[in-house]
C-alpha cells in the first residue's frame, strides 16, 4: 500500500477515506474528514495549512509515509484528536501547541479576534484585556497578537493548562504583553480591572458529557463540564465580572448550547447574542452597566448554585 500512495494529495485522500469509513467524530477544529486528514498530513510534513495547491503533488519519502500512516491508524483506533497526535493546531490564523493539558482550541471567538471585535470595540478604548478560563492560552494570546497595544492577562485554575499556556506565550513571542496567572475565575486578579473580558468557560452539561464521543474523553473534563445545565461557571462569571470591568467595560462569554437555559434563568438580562459567518454560536456580549443594573437577579440565581 505504501508504494501505491505517493503524493501529499494521495495521503490526504487516503486519510479522509479511512476516517469516513471508521465513523470518526469531528469537532476539534475541523468538522469533516478532509480537513482532519489535511491537518494530520501537513503537520507531519511540517507544512503550513495554507500550502499552495501546486505542492499537493509533492512526493513523500519513505520515512514520511510511515509517520503519516502510523498517525492515521492511531486516529482511528485510539480516537485521539489530530491536534493531540501532532502536538499543534491553528486558531485565529496562528499556530499553537496542543496536548492533553488543555482543550483543543476551537472557539468561534477566533472570528471575533480576527475582525478585532468589530463593531463591538469600534468606539471603545481598550488598554487591558482578560482571557478567563484560558486553557491553552489561545484566545488571550491571539488577542495580543492582533492588538499589539493591549496588555492581556490569561487565567485558569488548572496548573497543567497554565503550563501549556506559558509555552504558547513563549512560542508566539508575546512575553512582554501577556501574563499567565493561576486563578479560580477572578480570585487571582482580585484588584484588577479590564476594558474587555472574554471567556470560553466550561459549559457542557453532565448528561451531554456522558453521551460525548470518545474523542472528547482525551480532553480534561475540568475544561468541559459545568453542572446539570452547563451554567454553574457562567453564572459565577456574571455575578463577579462587574467588579473587574472598567466603567465602559465589555464582557463576552461563550455558552454554546446552554444559551437557551441561560435566557430562561435570566430572561430580563439584555444579552446580545453575537452573529458569526454561520449564524449565532451561543456567544453573548454584556456591558458592565447591564451587569450592575441586573445584579440582584444574577445574585439570586447564582445563590442556587455550588
Amino acid at each position: 500500500m505504501t508504494h501505491e500512495l505517493s503524493t501529499i494529495i494521495d495521503f490526504i485522500r487516503y486519510g479522509a477515506s479511512r476516517f469516513s469509513a471508521a465513523g470518526l467524530t469531528f469537532g476539534h477544529s475541523h468538522d469533516n474528514p478532509i480537513d482532519e486528514a489535511t491537518h494530520l498530513v501537513l503537520a507531519v510534513l511540517h507544512l503550513p495549512p495554507d500550502l499552495p495547491p501546486a505542492y499537493g503533488t509533492g512526493r513523500l519519502i519513505a520515512e514520511e509515509r510511515e509517520a503519516v500512516l502510523a498517525l492515521i491508524e492511531r486516529r482511528i483506533v485510539e480516537r485521539v484528536p489530530v491536534a493531540y497526535l501532532v502536538g499543534e493546531t491553528w486558531f485565529a490564523g496562528l499556530k499553537f501547541k496542543s496536548d492533553r493539558r488543555a482543550l483543543v482550541p476551537r472557539s468561534p471567538i477566533a472570528e471575533l479576534i480576527e475582525s478585532r471585535f468589530t463593531p463591538w470595540l469600534n468606539d471603545r478604548y481598550v488598554e487591558r484585556a482578560l482571557d478567563l478560563c484560558t486553557g491553552s492560552g489561545c484566545i488571550g494570546i491571539a488577542m495580543a497578537e492582533y492588538n499589539p497595544e493591549w496588555k492581556v492577562d490569561i487565567v485558569d485554575i488548572s496548573e497543567d493548562a497554565l503550563s501549556l499556556a506559558n509555552e504558547n506565550i513563549v512560542f508566539q513571542h508575546v512575553e512582554d504583553r501577556v501574563r499567565a496567572i493561576r486563578s479560580d475565575l477572578f480570585s487571582g486578579v482580585a484588584n484588577e480591572r479590564y476594558d474587555l473580558i472574554v471567556s470560553n468557560p466550561p459549559y457542557v452539561t453532565n448528561d451531554e458529557y456522558a453521551a460525548m464521543p470518545a474523542e472528547y474523553s482525551h480532553e480534561p473534563v475540568l475544561g468541559l463540564t459545568s453542572g446539570d445545565d452547563g451554567l454553574d461557571i457562567t453564572l459565577r462569571i456574571l455575578h463577579e465580572a462587574a467588579d473587574h470591568l472598567t466603567d465602559d467595560g465589555l464582557l463576552i462569554v461563550e455558552v454554546g448550547d446552554s444559551e437557551h437555559a441561560l435566557v430562561s434563568l435570566l430572561p430580563h438580562l439584555p444579552f446580545v447574542w453575537l452573529e458569526f459567518k454561520v449564524g449565532q454560536m451561543g456567544i453573548f456580549a454584556l456591558e458592565r452597566r447591564d451587569l450592575i443594573e441586573h445584579a440582584g437577579a444574577i445574585a439570586a440565581v447564582r445563590a442556587t448554585r455550588p
